[in-house]
């Protein structure tokens, strides 16, 4: 399979672009996939971060399975601030809030110690298509309120006022470079690398392998899928789903966007991709 690259020039920018803002914060809000944990973890960002408290959000918890409650729960237990949630759901603000409080509870003793109204900072940070931007409009009421007129607030960055925290909105950002494959064409499967630099049908095929491991029912339910070899199987989504060309040869190239859109609406059920030596290999418990 081709191997999946992802760190042109502007990527590089932004995270020198991530170092300076970090000066700027006083915490950090990691936004990861919950339904791959381990893969949407970027550990240069955790090395950039220091000392300053990190709060963990599996995001896009709606989507995710059991796995992402036991990953949260790992990094909890490996003396991590983790909360999985769905911020499309509005309910999620209050837990949200209540764990950007207690990850920042020292610094807002520091400033009440010394009278300050000072509002606390917040980086948000994560690789592309996590669900950032979603996160702020959660904790904004829906409604991005640009602070302006400080430093930080550039074309390609925002101060968002949410109540006692100040957020800073930045690009996503991708790793250096990921050296294991797997967490690789993870990210891909999950639409957080280009699809126009992805040759969709091996990451088709890769996918199916994954999923008949871990979710067979859901490739059975959705596809009639049995089992057999990835291409057998990728042949079998084709026919049921009608792509099908002239001279009765399948459509492949509809047949990965078909599967790749339906693991990414979650039409697959609920799932989460990486195991709990994922998350020890990421550095994360």
């Amino acid at each position: 399979m081709k191997t999946i690259q992802w760190f042109p020039g502007h990527m590089a920018k932004a995270m020198r672009m991530m170092e300076d803002n970090l000066k700027l914060c006083d915490a950090v809000l990691f936004v990861l996939d919950a339904r791959a944990p381990a893969s949407s973890f970027n550990p240069r960002l955790k090395d950039m971060v220091g000392g300053k408290p990190v709060l963990y959000l599996l995001n896009k918890g709606d989507l995710a399975d059991g796995g992402a409650d036991m990953a949260a729960a790992k990094m909890g237990q490996a003396g991590h601030a983790a909360l999985k949630l769905a911020a499309v759901q509005p309910a999620a603000k209050r837990a949200l809030v209540a764990a950007m409080e207690a990850a920042s509870a020292k610094k807002r003793a520091l400033l009440a110690e010394k009278g300050s109204a000072k509002p606390v900072r917040f980086l948000v940070a994560g690789i592309p298509n996590t669900g950032k931007s979603t996160v702020i409009n959660l904790l904004a009421g829906g409604k991005k309120a640009q602070v302006g007129d400080k430093a930080g607030v550039t074309r390609s960055k925002q101060w968002v006022r949410c109540g006692a925290f100040e957020l800073m909105d930045t690009p996503g950002t991708m790793p250096p470079a990921l050296s294991d494959q797997r967490l690789a064409r993870r990210l891909a499967y999950l639409g957080s690398v280009n699809d126009d630099i992805l040759e969709k049908e091996e990451l088709a095929l890769a996918l199916l392998e994954e999923l008949w491991q871990k979710y067979p029912a859901s490739l059975a339910e959705r596809y009639g899928i049995e089992g057999g070899a990835p291409l057998a199987m990728y042949e079998a989504l084709c026919r049921r789903r009608g792509f099908v060309l002239r001279g009765n040869e399948c459509d492949y190239a509809r047949g990965a966007s078909a599967l790749l859109d339906d693991l990414r609406k979650g039409r697959l059920g609920r799932i989460c991709l990486d195991s709990e030596e994922d998350l020890k290999e990421a550095g994360l418990i």
